[in-house]
């Protein structure tokens, strides 16, 4: 029979993170963070780049 998450109790979830591990969590959540926000600005630049003069050429 497989336990299931509705099988755990809240006391018996996981274990507790030792100080070093809630540091290098943080560590690596903030440096994920900054890697999505300098994609996003690449990809605005790209785009950007990408387009040009042509944004303003258009005609509506």
């Amino acid at each position: 029979m497989a336990v299931t998450e509705f099988d755990v109790k809240d006391d018996d979830v996981g274990r507790r993170l030792t100080a070093e591990e809630v540091r290098r969590r943080r560590r690596r959540s903030i440096a994920l963070g900054w890697f999505l926000f300098f994609l996003a600005v690449l990809f605005f630049v790209t785009t950007v780049v990408r387009l040009g003069g042509n944004v303003a050429g258009r005609s509506f």
